[in-house]
């Protein structure tokens, strides 16, 4: 198998960090840069571009690990029935403290839910789906490109539906723990906190409200942002409706401990229940934000 197309989307205010890590790949990577605002735009014009078997999709922020580009070609070899794999985007220990505690409440059961396989290493799953991957770590086969692209009236998420539309077109996609990068985190919690809500508020335009309701764990947080909401009024009726925030308070600081215990990271004990509270409240009130617009523009047409 020979040289491997990364397509790398940078916006116009950004630099190409993922420079760094592509010294040692010279001989057997092309890398495809597409400047512009609309990051699905510039993927789909580097995918035109591209000219070989494989395609990567990768960040500006991503750093390669030395041995991407041979487990790349590896697995595909060694699973010919695999159209799409991708693995894990990982957090880079000497970062500074507020993105390595970011990238533990990403990687975390309690933080992201299902969610978390995007950022932490697990067991190979040759029936993955938009739960495992992001576009910072993404491989297709060229045959897949040219039937999917992605959608550029989406922004975040437009990788979770390529990911859904290749597999309703009946493409197969993996998840390889071998296949890593590392990744930059938001710099702060008013970044992170905007992210983390454009997430939410663009799963309400990646499907319909009843697709969403098969996965009832992107629907929690909404609920959760709803519960506190109302919870002023709850009180004047009963003070039993303050239980469930004690036990989320609980479950909060019990896996903050727990994350800083696994990672060896004391100094996270300090962000990560803000954090963890963050990734709730955030794609909480961006999923229902995102209903909101939805309905009314619905209601404009």
């Amino acid at each position: 198998m020979k040289k491997i197309s990364i397509v790398v989307p940078l916006a116009l205010d950004r630099n190409l960090e993922i420079l760094e890590s592509f010294n040692q790949y010279n001989d057997e990577i092309d890398l495809i840069v597409e400047k512009g605002t609309n990051p699905s735009e510039n993927r789909n014009r580097g995918i035109k571009k591209a000219k070989t078997e494989l395609v990567a999709f990768l960040n500006a922020h991503s750093i390669l690990t030395g041995n991407w580009a041979r487990e790349v070609k590896k697995f595909f070899k060694d699973h010919p029935e695999i159209d799409i794999v991708g693995g894990p985007q990982l957090t880079l220990r000497n970062d500074p403290i507020f993105e390595r505690s970011s990238g533990y409440a990403l990687s975390s059961i309690f933080g992201a839910g299902e969610v978390r396989y995007r950022y932490k290493i697990r067991e190979i799953n040759l029936n993955a789906n938009e739960k495992h991957l992001t576009s910072a770590n993404l491989i297709c086969r060229k045959n897949v490109l040219n039937k999917i692209k992605f959608d550029e009236n989406l922004w975040p998420g437009e990788d979770p539906k390529f990911i859904s539309d290749a597999i309703n077109a009946g493409f197969k996609v993996a998840y390889s723990p071998d296949i890593v990068v590392y990744h930059k985190r938001r710099s702060g919690f008013k970044k992170f906190f905007k992210q983390i809500f454009n997430y939410g508020f663009t799963r309400t335009k990646k499907e319909k409200f009843f697709e969403t309701l098969k996965k009832p764990s992107f629907l929690a947080p909404s609920c959760f942002f709803i519960y506190l909401a109302i919870l002023p009024t709850l009180i004047f009726i009963s003070g039993f409706f303050i239980i469930p925030l004690f036990i989320y308070l609980i479950f909060n600081i019990f896996f903050s401990i727990l994350e800083i215990s696994k990672n060896k990271d004391f100094k996270a004990l300090f962000l990560l229940p803000f954090l963890f509270f963050s990734i709730h409240f955030s794609y909480g009130i961006g999923f229902l934000f995102g209903l909101l617009s939805k309905r009314m523009y619905s209601n404009i047409q």
